[in-house]
């Protein structure tokens, strides 16, 4: 049982590290509002590069075409690149928390459900024991209207 646990968690933890968990950001206004000079509309681009090459230079310049390339001087001062870092470990663990109390919420909807059909299944008895009561309680006002 031990061993299934850590072959788990083991692969669990080997597939999570295909996502990187650090990236270069960088939003640049598109490339037609420069060479036009028209309204301005924003570009996302992102490159797993690392935090030293996390500029105009490193990530866009490399992608871009020619025309970009030659107004570089015009396009990289409007570009805003930032490394970002997450930790996927932490989110994988809150996950996993969110998932195991949802479960266990479930589990308890089920047993009240069960719980609830347990106590409300009457047994032969009762009906003879509700009637028994309405009788008396018939036989008692019948007595107190005799004596009025």
């Amino acid at each position: 049982m031990f061993w299934k646990l850590i072959i788990v968690f083991s692969v669990f933890f080997v597939e999570t590290q295909l996502y990187e968990d650090k990236r270069c950001r960088c939003i640049c206004p598109t490339p037609t509002s420069i060479l036009n000079s028209t309204k301005s509309e924003r570009t996302l681009y992102i490159a797993y590069v690392p935090p030293n090459k996390c500029n105009c230079d490193g990530v866009i310049l490399p992608k871009a075409a020619d025309e970009i390339r030659e107004n570089a001087q015009m396009f990289c001062p409007r570009c805003d690149c930032r490394y970002e870092t997450r930790n996927s470990t932490i989110i994988m663990v809150v996950v996993i928390l969110v998932v195991w109390m949802v479960m266990l919420l479930l589990g308890y909807y089920i047993f009240l459900m069960l719980l609830e059909m347990l106590v409300s299944k009457k047994s032969p008895n009762s009906y003879q024991i509700q009637s028994t009561s309405d009788e008396f309680e018939n036989l008692l006002m019948q007595s107190e209207e005799t004596e009025d």
